[in-house]
């Protein structure tokens, strides 16, 4: 199988003349035909590739390719004397035509580039050792369709850089395996055509799977790449370690005599397989194949480009031991607890966890920027973020980082610039402030970076010893809860919130009961009670929050799309609660935890695991890249 790209000659003289390689970026279709060098090779569709031979070791995945890129550089190199035709005084000069191609879907990456590079002085190493040993050498396994290269005027090859989801694609369009795997041989030598030109084929290698596989196995990524290129230009000269234990022994000592003899590192990729180790994670991946499809794994986003500009993520998430309190005929039945497991960054121990934050800090690395919105204000947000490295300058939020905060009450731009805030009615915290005392129900104000109560309470001493906000400071009364908090929103930027509870955002208020609670006698309440002063809305069925009217986090969102320039088509988002639903429709592709609401699953692109099964990062790694 060919590549259709064009191709300026590259000529390897034999006898000391200067060689120039291509290094390519461009978009091509695998195609079934290739002329010699100096011709553009033509595209086709796949069902012509009749009779072509594909081989393969291990495992991995496939795509589409790139954009111009060539580097021609000159290299002298010396061959072996070729039989001389009658009448020619001169040494027949046979000349290489390598291709090193790099996928369109591989990022801009000086790693991958020096790669190419080596392999363009490299290849052709390789090749002369190999042409000459299948001259010289008697073997009884190798098909011999190759057999006198003097009767040939130039020889064909390239080799294609690619991901594990390219090369798994070819794999199963090709294969029917559908699984990445480290290299594909395509041979398109056909003998009976008598071609002047010896047309090997090409060694499609995922630099994914081969970086992994370095790991496993000691040495450095060009040492796996060079062995793997060994291993698939053997395949194109006819050796076959898939037809019998012979075949594989002679191929397994021709692999390990031209790594030797050129001075590579590394044992030849049969000898590899059978490393215990190697079969031990071969084993596990899988066996976890179905599990693992489609997503990428930590580390390898350095292959990929992003497929969006933003991810905006929620964050909040605990485990909330809640008082349920019922007021019934002037009386209150309490002592009944139950326990919410919320959040979608957050898991239910109110912590990001390790991989999430990997995951982070490896997509932001690759240019994708992470913007939080969430319930917390950006002080308690920060505060959290701090525990796992992800705040400050080279984290993914800061004072002068944009945000949506709050619910959407408060959102910050370029340069952490505030660009819209909105303050809950006094009046509706003054009327939840007498609902409290009546009831006994616990009540939090948030005035900027202060926390106001009117009683002690277990539940708001966790606001500070668990959810990292200010110790709640006990006023004396209502009114003087309301004005010192009404005071601090005409200086500052403030709001309240009220908590009936316990919860862990800020100028909003929050009612807890049973989902059934909630629905036949606080939501319904509280809806009539705010009208045109509020609004009233779910993060989770366990809990109702009364919200500045016309504001929610999807709003905020879409007003910082607005001031960043930014297209809903650019982004992604990842949330779990009702008060998310907005969000997740605007972005385009929106994602859901599964410990989120039957509602805003219901509204989202796809579900993705659970916040204590690391939601985010196995979202990032599916679907951002």
């Amino acid at each position: 199988m060919a590549f259709a790209i064009s191709r300026a000659a590259a000529t390897f003289s034999l006898e000391r003349s200067p060689a120039t390689f291509s290094i390519s970026r461009r978009s091509f279709y695998l195609s079934p035909t290739r002329r010699t060098a100096r011709f553009a090779v033509p595209s086709s569709s796949k069902s012509s590739l009749f009779g072509r031979r594909f081989h393969a070791l291990c495992r991995e995945d496939g795509r589409r390719l790139s954009k111009p890129m060539r580097i021609v550089s000159g290299l002298n190199k010396e061959y072996r004397k070729m039989r001389r035709r009658p009448g020619k005084s001169k040494e027949k000069q046979l000349e290489l035509s390598v291709s090193i191609c790099i996928e369109e879907e591989l990022p801009d990456d000086p790693e991958i580039s020096s790669i190419a590079e080596l392999l363009r002085l490299n290849v052709p190493m390789a090749m002369k050792l190999a042409f000459d040993r299948i001259t010289d050498s008697n073997y009884k396994t190798r098909d011999t369709s190759i057999r006198d290269l003097g009767g040939f005027d130039s020889v064909e090859l390239s080799v294609l850089l690619c991901n594990d989801e390219f090369i798994q694609k070819l794999n199963k369009e090709w294969r029917d395996e559908d699984h990445a795997t480290d290299v594909l041989s395509m041979s398109e030598h056909i003998p009976e055509l008598n071609l002047p030109v010896l047309m090997l084929g090409d060694i499609v290698i995922s630099i994914e799977t081969a970086a992994r596989q370095a790991e496993e196995r000691g040495h450095t990524l060009i040492d796996e790449i060079r062995i793997l290129m060994v291993h698939g230009l053997l395949h194109l000269l006819g050796f076959d370690h898939e037809i019998s234990e012979n075949a594989e022994e002679e191929m397994e000592e021709e692999e390990e005599f031209v790594l030797k003899s050129l001075g590579w590192k590394g044992k030849g990729l049969i000898r590899s397989a059978y490393d215990a180790e190697t079969n031990a994670n071969l084993h596990m991946e899988n066996s976890n194949g179905s599990l693992l499809k489609d997503k990428k794994k930590e580390g390898s986003l350095r292959f990929y480009k992003p497929k969006f500009k933003y991810i905006f993520c929620d964050m909040d998430g605990e485990i909330i031991p809640t008082v349920i309190l019922f007021l019934i005929n002037s009386s209150t039945i309490s002592n009944a607890f139950v326990t919410l497991t919320l959040g979608t960054l957050l898991n239910s121990k109110s912590q990001v966890s390790l991989t999430n934050a990997r995951a982070l800090k490896e997509a932001s690395s690759r240019g994708l920027k992470i913007v939080i919105a969430t319930g917390k204000a950006r002080p308690a947000a920060i505060t959290v973020l701090q525990m796992v490295d992800l705040a400050g300058k080279d984290g993914i939020i800061s004072e002068h980082s944009p945000g949506v905060f709050l619910q959407g009450l408060l959102v910050y731009g370029i340069n952490g610039r505030e660009i819209f805030k909105r303050n809950l009615d006094p009046n509706v915290c003054r009327e939840a402030g007498h609902y409290s005392l009546e009831h006994k129900v616990p009540l939090v104000a948030f005035c900027q970076d202060r926390c106001l109560t009117l009683f002690n309470h277990p539940l708001v001493d966790t606001l500070h010893t668990v959810y990292h906000e200010p110790k709640a400071e006990i006023m004396p009364s209502v009114e003087h809860l309301v004005t010192a908090a009404d005071i601090q929103q005409r200086r500052k930027k403030g709001a309240m919130v009220i908590f009936l509870s316990i919860i862990h955002s800020e100028w909003k208020l929050i009612f807890f009961d049973t989902a059934e609670g909630i629905a036949t006698n606080l939501r319904p309440y509280w809806s009539e009670a705010t009208k045109d002063h509020a609004s009233v809305v779910q993060a989770v069925p366990d809990m109702l929050e009364i919200v500045p009217f016309g504001t929610s986090k999807g709003s905020g969102v879409e007003l910082l799309l607005d001031h960043l320039g930014v297209s809903s088509k650019e982004i992604m988002a990842i949330g779990d609660g009702e008060n998310d639903m907005e969000m997740l429709e605007l972005a385009s592709l929106g994602v859901a935890l599964s410990n989120g609401s039957d509602k805003t699953k219901a509204v989202a692109d796809v579900i993705g695991v659970s916040n204590d099964e690391d939601g985010v990062a196995d979202a990032i790694y599916r679907y951002a890249f």
